[in-house]
């Protein structure tokens, strides 16, 4: 029994927005299943951190629901900028049970035990965040992972944080969210958004501040779920 991690999935099944048009992209959902199925069993859990479907709605998204919930393990859902079909916990898990998906929890201001490490996380935001709108979004995110840090303080085990947008890009710091890793004494943190070689170049994976960080968008990983523990 394991806990994994994998992001940026960027479904399209059910709508018209193939990610195979892109550099490295050949094949993805092929290639991603195959992976997933030589990785992950039934008893493993993994973290999908966001961008996980092109549908706009929840309806639009259902066959990469589907296709999700028909693989190996326990998934736990991250919501990423893409996923406009997000909606809240609650009417989320009550769509997921009317359509028979029953291996998808959403992570929203909450926090899940696994395998003795507590998962955590949000979305967050970008790291330069200047605008009226932008910093009205980055406050809200801030808010949601200390929500979902504290809801960790009532459970056993050591939190780790996943998110979408990377806390540190390029040697700048996305103060307000990091400042939060540091107080809850956060020591690893996984991350996705970033796509290609050159933005990968430019993130920051290893030790910062004492913070583990790791990059583990799909295709930064070759399509591989990466063990957490």
């Amino acid at each position: 029994m394991s806990l994994y991690v994998i992001g940026d999935p960027h479904l399209s099944l059910g709508v018209d927005k193939p990610m195979d048009i892109f550099q490295g992209w050949g094949n993805y959902v092929d290639k991603l299943k195959e992976n997933w199925l030589q990785a992950i069993s039934d008893d493993d859990t993994i973290v999908v951190a966001g961008d996980i479907s092109w549908g706009m709605s929840m309806k639009e998204a259902l066959p990469d629901f589907k296709f999700i919930d028909g693989l190996p393990g326990k998934k736990i859902f991250l919501k990423g900028n893409h996923d406009y079909w997000w909606e809240t916990k609650t009417k989320s898990e009550r769509f997921f049970t009317e359509n028979g998906i029953s291996t998808i929890s959403i992570l929203f201001n909450n926090a899940y035990e696994v395998e003795g490490k507590i998962v955590c996380g949000t979305r967050g935001w970008f790291y330069d965040a200047h605008d009226a709108q932008d910093v009205k979004v980055l406050n809200r995110e801030v808010g949601r992972l200390r929500l979902s840090l504290n809801a960790a303080a009532n459970l056993k085990g050591e939190p780790i944080v996943f998110l979408h947008y990377p806390p540190v890009f390029a040697g700048k710091e996305c103060s307000e969210i990091f400042d939060v890793l540091l107080e809850y004494g956060i020591k690893k943190c996984y991350y996705g958004h970033l796509h290609g070689k050159r933005a990968a170049s430019l993130a920051m994976v290893g030790g910062y501040k004492g913070v583990e960080l790791k990059l583990i968008s799909c295709d930064n990983t070759q399509f591989k779920p990466i063990r957490v523990v």
